[in-house]
């Protein structure tokens, strides 16, 4: 697994070698968790650099790497001693001093931007991403109908944004793959309404945006409920939202347009009144972070293929009344699309 996605790195970088430093991309390319150190990777060679704390986990995790101690020898005093070259590094995480330290150790070196060439590498998922993500996936939807039971008037946002994050790890999630959105009554116009203390109250909208990493992979799903009756607002709302949705289910397939996808959401909204009230794009990508490429919205020009995982997320969000997003995560295949999120969507009253 991590052979071939190595060769496909080697073959797309316009560089000698591939310095990685990214969390992420560490475990992507080599498998190594441990997420502090440095890859050095080029034609003939699979170097991991790291320290003490790590070498033997590296080791373990890493068998394709030869496992550097930097106590041994330094990033710095290894790149002195490879001459002048071109290297390729992620420029959406280096910061500028670290780049600018690159350059003093090697200061007649190229260093060029590689992270557009990883993204697309990154894009497609393999059968062994996908099978993880479906995991995280899966604990996510047992903590929704988990958490049902537990949402009740006079309950705060934060007490059940906590009893979903419990029973996510409880259920051999490793982590969260963002910080849990529950939002309440008006405050559900809030898109990213992360909890708070407030109280929830008879006739809320409570929306859960949610989500957990499983073995690094994230998942990410939310739900809107209302808590007592809905009105009829509520409920016209609502049913726009959750038709939106299927509309933009129904046009994933591989080869389309992801605006096209946007689009069919985005009219549903626009038709009913709404579209000023929609503002975010319908969704994005996941693995092993929770946003990645590619990204379904008004101005995208990606084109959906097979083996991507992408987020349907419409909402609508209206100040001082309150706001609905349901969200689902798809695979794409090449006659439309799996859907990894299985709870029920239609309207709940609880």
């Amino acid at each position: 697994m991590y052979v071939e996605r190595l060769k496909k790195l080697v073959s797309v970088i316009p560089a000698n070698a591939t310095l990685i430093f990214s969390p992420e991309n560490l475990y992507y390319f080599s498998g190594f968790t441990g997420g502090e150190g440095m890859l050095y990777i080029d034609k003939s060679r699979l170097l991991l650099f790291t320290d003490s704390r790590y070498t033997v986990q590296a080791r373990d995790e890493a068998p394709d790497f030869e496992v550097i101690d930097t106590a041994q020898t330094s990033v710095s005093e290894f790149l002195k001693q490879q001459g002048d070259k071109a290297y390729g590094f992620e420029d959406d995480y280096v910061t500028f001093s670290k780049f600018a330290s690159l350059k003093r150790i090697s200061p007649k070196s190229v260093f060029s931007p590689v992270s557009s060439h990883i993204d697309k590498l990154r894009m497609i998922k393999d059968e062994h991403e996908i099978s993880l993500i479906e995991k995280s996936a899966s604990i996510a939807d047992s903590a929704y109908n988990y958490i049902l039971d537990k949402i009740a008037v006079g309950k705060t946002e934060r007490e059940i944004a906590l009893e979903l994050e419990y029973f996510m790890l409880r259920q051999g999630a490793e982590g969260l793959s963002f910080d849990t959105i529950a939002a309440s009554g008006i405050r559900s116009c809030m898109p990213h309404g992360t909890a708070t203390d407030k109280v929830i109250e008879s006739g809320d909208f409570l929306t859960l945006d949610f989500g957990c990493k499983y073995k690094g992979y994230c998942s990410d799903m939310t739900r809107t409920v209302v808590v007592g009756k809905a009105n009829d607002k509520q409920k016209e709302i609502y049913n726009t939202v959750l038709s939106a949705q299927y509309a933009a289910l129904n046009t994933i397939r591989a080869g389309e347009l992801a605006k096209a996808v946007d689009d069919a959401a985005r009219g549903v909204i626009e038709n009913a009144g709404y579209g000023k009230h929609f503002g975010h794009g319908l969704g994005h990508s996941l693995g092993l972070k929770v946003h990645e490429s590619p990204s379904c919205s008004p101005k995208s020009s990606d084109i959906l293929t097979e083996n991507m995982l992408m987020t349907v997320e419409p909402g609508i969000y209206i100040d001082d009344f309150g706001g609905v997003r349901i969200e689902d995560l798809v695979c794409v295949t090449n006659d439309g699309h799996r859907n990894l999120t299985t709870s029920g969507k239609d309207l709940i009253e609880l």
